[in-house]
């Protein structure tokens, strides 16, 4: 819907799409779905699930979720410091799945295996909540989590409130080092010809977030980096960082 020529085509022919590899925003879902007269079905899963777990049903959607488990599934939400301990509705834990599309384990790695796989279960590194209807909503990676102060801060939260903006296009936080502390980074791409300066950037956020969650930082970059599936790449941001304070002579470094 980014595309500068899409209004140029007629895309009335199409009824229907599937989106999957990366969490969808409400509002590109909401924006396509205007511009297309299509709905959206988003998906949910990994390699290691082949590759679905979750669907939200066309007839029952609930924007913001990842639906429910697909057929002959189970999902749960563990502990993060005991992922045999189960958690209940609304808290905040590990998503972990269970079914036959769950891979065997990883080719000649055992330990690897040993960490995702417990039992019948596949902890999938993503945070999620379970609501009362047993639809999952993804918070996060426990990997991207940012750690400012104590308190925890979630990448994709900020993302989504950036990309409500009218002129960003693209946007990645990350947690990075500065004075000995993590504090959170914002990688944005503009929409061509648009302006917004970083102080910007930064009102919006207190306006809408707890202070430790607004970015010290922003960078902007003319694209982000990206897997073959176009999944933004955070280790490789979080490299430039590292590369980008080696050159200054800075002690801080990107975390994680």
């Amino acid at each position: 819907h980014n595309h500068p020529d899409v209004a140029r085509f007629d895309l009335s022919s199409i009824k229907l799409c599937i989106s999957g590899s990366a969490p969808l925003s409400v509002d590109v879902m909401e924006r396509f779905e205007r511009l297309t007269g299509a709905r959206i079905v988003e998906g949910y899963g990994l390699s290691e699930t082949s590759p679905v777990a979750h669907v939200n049903p066309l007839r029952a959607r609930r924007n913001g979720t990842i639906g429910v488990p697909v057929s002959s599934t189970r999902a749960r939400i563990v502990a993060l410091d005991d992922p045999e301990r189960e958690l209940g509705v609304g808290e905040e834990g590990e998503l972990a799945i269970s079914g036959p599309q769950v891979m065997r384990g990883y080719w000649n790695r055992p330990e690897e295996t040993a960490e995702v796989l417990r039992g019948a279960w596949f902890l999938t590194g993503d945070l999620a909540v379970r609501d009362a209807d047993g639809f999952f909503r993804i918070v996060g990676r426990k990997k991207d989590m940012i750690n400012v102060s104590g308190f925890k801060v979630y990448p994709d939260e900020i993302d989504k409130l950036l990309l409500g903006l009218p002129q960003v296009l693209e946007v990645a936080s990350i947690g990075v080092q500065r004075d000995g502390r993590e504090c959170v980074k914002s990688y944005v791409v503009l929409k061509p010809g648009a302006a917004l300066d970083a102080d910007a950037i930064r009102a919006h956020c207190r306006a809408h977030l707890a202070p430790y969650k607004v970015p010290r930082e922003v960078e902007y970059l003319s694209e982000l980096p990206k897997s073959t599936v176009l999944k933004v790449l955070r280790r490789e941001l979080r490299e430039r960082d590292r590369r980008e304070q080696a050159e200054r002579g800075a002690p801080g470094q990107a975390a994680g």
